[in-house]
């Protein structure tokens, strides 16, 4: 599997966001987005998600633009943004559920385990506290196939103890030959992954 990002560049009201970024993911590798505010760390997730449209540059998965050949990129990767994009009416195990099925349906039980959610599997997630939609989110991960995680700020309202099994989920995804591609303004202190500076624009 191959993730590739060429020469792209963004622009937001008529104002250059970034230009001439690149990197590329392979199996088992991750990259962390950092940058000032505004430098554009959300638009570019929210880009190799297919939400927005790139001002230039190309984006490929195993050889295939995303915006061109999307059918098999599709199914590859897994957006968690800013916005919870919970079913409030919903409860967390259907929200989970729900989410996977776009994803290839993988264990849910597992998922609600991972994340120590088993007591609230039943409980509509606008009953929910922030650190509990949180980790409701991220059991979403677990509980797909995809192989690509594309993260907005994963550690936001979790506390040291989420953030120590976040990372640990992650690390096992990586093993596993999984991507991600996150920002975050926590250092999640994981020697294998590399560092995109959009301040640069280059890793």
């Amino acid at each position: 599997m191959s993730f590739a990002v060429r020469n792209l560049a963004c622009q937001r009201a008529e104002q250059l966001v970034f230009e001439n970024v690149s990197f590329s993911l392979a199996s088992g590798e991750a990259i962390w987005v950092r940058g000032r505010n505004g430098a554009g760390k959300s638009s570019l997730l929210r880009i190799c998600a297919r939400l927005l449209s790139p001002l230039a540059g190309e984006i490929t998965w195993n050889d295939e633009d995303i915006f061109k050949d999307s059918e098999t990129y599709v199914g590859s990767y897994h957006y968690l943004g800013h916005q919870e994009a919970l079913k409030y009416a919903m409860t967390v195990r259907e929200n989970i559920g729900f989410w996977s099925m776009f994803h290839g349906t993988e264990d849910v039980v597992s998922a609600l385990e991972q994340f120590d959610l088993q007591k609230l599997a039943d409980t509509p997630t606008g009953l929910l506290s922030q650190g509990q939609k949180k980790r409701t989110n991220l059991a979403r991960l677990v509980a797909s196939s995809a192989k690509l995680w594309i993260l907005d700020e994963p550690l936001s309202a979790l506390d040291k103890h989420y953030i120590a099994l976040f990372k640990e989920r992650l690390m096992r995804h990586l093993a596993a030959g999984g991507m991600a591609l996150f920002a975050t303004h926590q250092d999640l202190e994981l020697e294998q992954v590399k560092l995109l500076d959009l301040d640069d624009g280059a890793l």
